[in-house]
């Protein structure tokens, strides 16, 4: 598993995890070591995630409800931009033949990824949010 975050003038380092992510592995090995840290340095910051299991038990719930964070509707991935980004990666990424090579690529992909197609999909949100409200939450053309 490899959990990521983007912010609109950077990016979280990648943490990649091995085996089961649970709501209480999220907390201890994720958030409290690094993505609360993180998001304490960036004064007025919404923490957005989806809604995978991990994130919505209620050990992990309890632990950032001390964050600001936007609620997420269940199926949304038209406006989730870091899965776009990782998309980006997923066309970049070339075959491997272990999981190490595979750390090693995904690792180097993220740290070459131009900040600009961060901020592009940043930016985009607004008409994304727009496209999702005329579909009704259906499907949009991002």
């Amino acid at each position: 598993m490899v959990w990521r975050a983007i912010v609109y003038d950077s990016r979280f380092t990648l943490i990649v995890m091995r085996g089961t992510l649970t709501g209480q592995r999220f907390v201890d090995d994720i958030f409290r070591p690094h993505a609360g840290p993180f998001l304490n340095g960036l004064p007025g910051a919404i923490f957005l995630q989806d809604n995978a299991r991990p994130h919505t038990v209620r050990v992990a719930q309890d632990f950032i409800r001390h964050f600001q964070t936007l609620p997420w509707p269940a199926h949304s991935p038209d406006l989730f931009p870091v899965e776009h980004v990782w998309d980006q990666l997923k066309r970049q990424m070339s075959s491997c033949h272990s999981v190490h090579d595979l750390e090693l690529a995904v690792h180097d992909l993220w740290a070459h990824l131009p900040q600009d197609n961060i901020r592009c999909l940043i930016n985009s949100m607004p008409g994304r949010v727009a496209a999702c409200i005329a579909t009704g939450g259906g499907p949009t053309r991002y």
